[in-house]
């Protein structure tokens, strides 16, 4: 239906569409059906010319007029009663909308508008509609003087900026889902770079599996991968240790049991070269989890001693099937990070600095490739860091800002409590339940939130839903998302590229955005995809593809020391630094980790 200017009433500010190009008849729309929650909109397709307009359609905001204040509603379905189409006169339809909040104009003239959630006046029948002004929209979208960062533009106007509260979407946690292709990676690049900019003292540690987020990130990225990782097998608590040592498969309670009893030994033996075997009782003692350096030929010697007693003659088997499970381990190239140290010292400083970069030197970020390793080694490393993640931020009580970014989460946060590695659980579940508390942020990134854990979704309060098409993936993000606000997501099937429905505590109410555009060279993958395409003519090189399976590192030559180090010897014995004695020339299958060959753990030398 048709208004003249002069008949409008209640809208006292003037509005940008009434331009001197623009018909004198504007095209308007009158409540006709309003409950809590949704109203109904009569109006015209086309003008009174005859021509289709398209002002009504899916996804735009409009304005219903009260007067004193504006009611602002998100049109989700339009249609014509009839479903007929007539050329002789104008087409009635019917608008159906969401009802989000009222804007209200401020107190002094000239003041911006204010918007609110709430809805404290509901149309009445009769009331104009229209198309809301650009002022309206940025009250909609204000966040109130909190800390923001922009992302990208509105795709409701792209005129009008896309602002996110950085610090709450990171103190509260955030997720990011979509399908394959959509653009997930690249707003996740663009996220990261912004938030360095807002938060310099932000230290960010990506779970990366696809080894992509590295060359996105070059001047702030420090790259680690299982080559250049060195974590310690000391620092695995027992149930991570044991998650390497069976390979994933399920662990042998008794073999489980004799480790908790001769780890805390063999650190005891460590710290303490003289006392035997004897484990102190109190305050100081140690455990099986307590981060203190241990010699693994301390802990074969223990299972060689105790498989000697006679009082053991019926877990002889048990404690020899845990000894070739370590020295299996141990000699497995796969896991060189954990057993690489030639010599064991105390390393906890120069690890945790290190991964965590502490200190950072301009480089807060570190991408921890995990592309080829062993699912196993994946568990247990995830469920180290994030655990140390978790005690360093509560150990600097919140002066460390901590990051964790989990790329394809649903791989070690699934869904069904009998897939993945429950520490690794228990401890994201740790960070997104507690970690706000003490600056430890956690990031979601997956394409199938319906196979993620929901008590990690549930504890994120900023979404961004790019396209999905699984309808039971929509049904997650549906329960997620406030009821006001739930036809928005009738969108999420057919979102273009790097458009996402942003939700939650980050932003003032839900927003459909279009993320900013990246350079070509710091998307993630680009670099991965431009090497592959410059080779497409090469001929495949299999020898170096046989040589990265067998992934069995070179013969190295020696390493120059500052002083003579007995190779045989071991951090923790009392003379390790003082010259070697004279000893007899080691056969060719020395080994030159533990200084014992490994099939004479433990066994004492026999006099001739």
């Amino acid at each position: 239906m048709f208004v003249e200017r002069e008949a409008s009433v209640g809208e006292p500010t003037s509005q940008e569409r009434r331009r001197a190009e623009q018909n004198d008849k504007r095209i308007l729309g009158n409540v006709v059906q309003c409950d809590g929650a949704r109203a109904t909109i009569s109006a015209y397709a086309d003008d009174i010319e005859g021509a289709v307009t398209g002002l009504w359609t899916v996804g735009k905001m409009i304005s219903i007029n009260l007067g004193t204040s504006r009611t602002v509603g998100l049109v989700y379905e339009i249609g014509k009663s009839d479903r007929a189409w007539s050329n002789e006169g104008q087409n009635p339809i019917e608008v159906n909308v969401e009802l989000i909040g009222e804007v209200r104009d401020g107190a002094e003239p000239g003041d911006r508008p204010i918007f609110d959630r709430g809805i404290t006046t509901y149309p009445h029948i009769g009331a104009i509609a229209h198309r809301i002004r650009s002022r309206d929209l940025q009250a909609v979208y204000d966040l109130a003087g909190r800390h923001s960062i922009t992302i990208g533009t509105l795709s409701q106007d792209e005129a009008i900026d896309a602002n996110i509260a950085i610090d709450d979407t990171l103190a509260r946690h955030f997720a990011i889902v979509g399908t394959t292709g959509v653009g997930k990676s690249t707003a996740v690049s663009l996220l990261l770079r912004k938030s360095i900019a807002a938060r310099p003292d932000l230290r960010i540690l990506i779970l990366d599996p696809h080894n992509e987020f590295a060359a996105s990130l070059p001047e702030f990225c420090v790259k680690v991968d299982s080559k250049t990782l060195d974590l310690p097998f000391w620092m695995f608590r027992l149930e991570e240790f044991a998650e390497v040592l069976f390979r994933g498969r399920e662990v042998v309670p008794e073999e489980v049991d004799v480790l908790r009893d001769l780890i805390p030994a063999a650190k005891n033996l460590y710290r303490n070269p003289n006392s035997g075997s004897y484990v102190r009782r109190g305050s100081d003692a140690l455990t099986a989890d307590t981060p203190v350096p241990y010699r693994m030929v301390d802990l074969i010697k223990q299972i060689d001693e105790r498989m000697g007693l006679l009082e053991s003659k019926n877990d002889r088997p048990t404690l020899k099937s845990l000894k070739t499970r370590i020295e299996s381990a141990a000699s497995d190239p796969r896991y060189r990070f954990m057993f690489n140290s030639r010599l064991i010292e105390d390393t906890i400083h120069e690890t945790i600095g290190n991964i965590f970069r502490v200190p950072h030197h301009g480089r807060p970020v570190t991408c921890f490739e995990m592309a080829g390793m062993p699912s196993e080694v994946v568990n247990s490393v995830c469920s180290v860091l994030a655990r140390l993640a978790f005690d360093l931020a509560l150990w600097s009580e919140g002066r460390l800002k901590l990051l964790l970014l989990c790329e394809e989460a649903h791989r070690y946060m699934p869904a069904d409590p009998r897939l993945g590695f429950a520490p690794t659980r228990h401890a994201l579940s740790r960070i997104a339940k507690e970690g706000r508390k003490y600056g430890c942020y956690l990031g979601v990134v997956t394409q199938r939130p319906g196979e993620l854990d929901p008590t990690i979704l549930s504890q994120c309060s900023t979404f961004f839903a790019m396209r999905l098409a699984n309808e039971q993936d929509q049904a997650i993000i549906r329960s997620a998302i406030a009821d006001s606000s739930a036809s928005t997501l009738a969108f999420l099937s057919s979102m273009g590229q790097r458009e996402a429905i942003a939700f939650g505590e980050g932003v003032a109410t839900t927003m459909r955005l279009k993320f900013e555009k990246l350079a070509q060279e710091l998307i993630p993958g680009t670099a991965k995809r431009d090497d592959l395409e410059s080779d497409v003519d090469g001929d495949v090189d299999l020898a170096a593809i046989v040589e990265r399976l067998r992934n069995v590192p070179k013969p190295q030559q020696q390493m120059a020391f500052a002083e003579v180090v007995d190779t045989g010897r071991q951090a923790g014995d009392p003379d390790y630094r003082k010259p070697p004695a004279p000893r007899v020339q080691p056969d060719d299958d020395f080994d030159m980790r533990y200084g014992l060959k490994p099939a004479t753990f433990g066994i004492r030398p026999q006099n001739d």
